[in-house]
């Protein structure tokens, strides 16, 4: 049986998924071609329960912004450090890099020195196609990497263009979402009773985020639950057509309408249908990482939200919702391709960001992952100074309450789809990493 070693560079909460499911992939693929496989990680736990060897843990170690990333130098130095010495001694018959932009950087140029006959995959590559900040960047990916596979189409076209022998394989989220429990199994599974409202809240994955972003999502939080208790609230999803409607007003009063009036939210109060059960409500926050329970356990209490903090049920939570309020980032793709409506934020240190405005010249035409791929808005997202309490609630009102918005939303969602490609998307970067592995011998 033919052997081969690959190491795999990622970090962060999102990296150690992504890279959990390509070593599922590479672990099935090199079994069919009689491969016995060896693979040493810079990961998570999720990498690690699926084979991987770590040399170190590096899921809290991410951050992004200028400032944010000092605590976390001399850790990320030490398990460089580590790593280099680990392939300097036991070169592999590839290395993979799965986004981590700074750290795998440094990963791929030394490989490209110290072992230049080692093949270098860039799975994931930073969003150099976005907001590039040095050509530099993008250049040096170029010139460490034999093979960039993309997740994007137009993230293929620009290395493509840039010189880059690259594949677009689809986004991998594409293989996982089939795994999830339906909507009904998601709320039979968290007791969420059918007629009852369930919001998603998904404030942090790095340790930055809780400082900056949490006390903005939950005091949006609070004044949508305050909000949404004076009214008898169903989704509208389940609301049926034609017919005279009794409905509700969200200030409280009652109407009677043959029609439901869907105006926007911020001239005056949609109005929606009663319902048979007067429902708060109820906040559903998936932990990403352990050491962020005591805070967000805290901010629930302070805030007094009607919050349950699950752990390990994530999909059942993102399946089960009507709606999620959620940091920018991987879980917006999932949320899209459940057909979740969301409403995006994100912030950073004022400090960084007038930094990186004034002195950078930073500009991004889109932040959140869904807007990306389609250049243009279909999630309404919310940035630095505009990613206050207030917008986030008027944002999610609008998408409860205004059929019209939510169902142009779920439109959006659908067209979205196309661009990130079909089922098996991990086993076709599998196999093009294991027939770099063949090429080594």
């Amino acid at each position: 049986m033919t052997k081969k070693t690959i190491f795999i560079s990622t970090g962060e909460v999102s990296g150690d998924l992504q890279g959990a499911m390509l070593i599922d992939a590479l672990k099935k693929q090199a079994t069919q071609q009689g491969i016995e496989l060896t693979i040493v990680a810079l990961g998570g736990e999720k990498m690690a329960l699926s084979g991987a060897t770590l040399l170190g843990n590096t899921t809290g170690i991410g951050s992004v912004g200028l400032l944010e990333s000092l605590p976390f130098v001399l850790p990320t130095l030490t398990i460089q450090r580590r790593a280099k010495q680990y392939l300097q001694n036991n070169p592999p018959d590839v290395v993979v890099l799965i986004d981590y932009m700074g750290p795998n950087l440094g990963i791929g140029k030394f490989i490209q020195r110290q072992l230049p006959k080692v093949p270098v995959v860039y799975y994931i590559a930073p969003q150099e196609w976005v907001w590039s900040l040095s050509p530099r960047n993008t250049a040096t990916i170029v010139e460490m990497t034999h093979k960039l596979l993309a997740i994007f189409p137009e993230e293929a076209r620009y290395f493509a263009e840039k010189g880059a022998s690259v594949h677009w394989v689809g986004h991998p989220l594409v293989d996982r979402i089939p795994s999830y429990p339906s909507r009904e199994q998601a709320r039979t599974a968290l007791g969420i009773k059918p007629d009852q409202t369930a919001i998603a809240l998904l404030p942090a994955s790095r340790h930055q985020e809780i400082k900056y972003m949490m006390p903005i999502i939950f005091s949006a939080a609070q004044q949508l639950q305050e909000k949404l208790s004076t009214c008898r609230d169903v989704p509208w999803h389940v609301w049926e057509a034609g017919g005279d409607k009794s409905t509700v007003n969200c200030r409280g009063g009652f109407s009677h309408s043959d029609k439901l009036v869907t105006d926007n939210l911020s001239t005056k109060p949609a109005l929606i249908q009663k319902s048979k059960l007067s429902q708060s409500p109820i906040f559903w926050i998936p932990l990403s990482h352990q050491a962020y329970r005591q805070p967000i356990e805290k901010a629930i209490e302070d805030y007094g939200l009607q919050a349950t903090l699950v752990t390990e049920k994530t999909q059942e939570v993102l399946a089960a919702a009507d709606l999620a309020i959620t940091k920018s980032g991987t879980v917006n793709l999932e949320l899209v391709l459940l057909n979740v409506p969301q409403v995006v934020f994100y912030r950073v240190s004022s400090l960084t960001y007038w930094i990186a405005r004034n002195f950078l010249k930073f500009s991004i035409p889109f932040m959140s992952p869904p807007n990306l791929v389609v250049m243009r808005s279909i999630v309404p997202e919310l940035l630095q100074e505009n990613a206050t309490p207030e917008n986030l609630v008027r944002e999610a009102m609008e998408l409860l309450f205004n059929p019209q918005n939510r169902q142009q939303t779920l439109e959006n969602y659908q067209q979205m789809r196309q661009l990130l490609g079909e089922v098996g998307v991990c086993d076709r970067a599998a196999l093009a990493i294991l027939q770099l592995a063949y090429s080594t011998q």
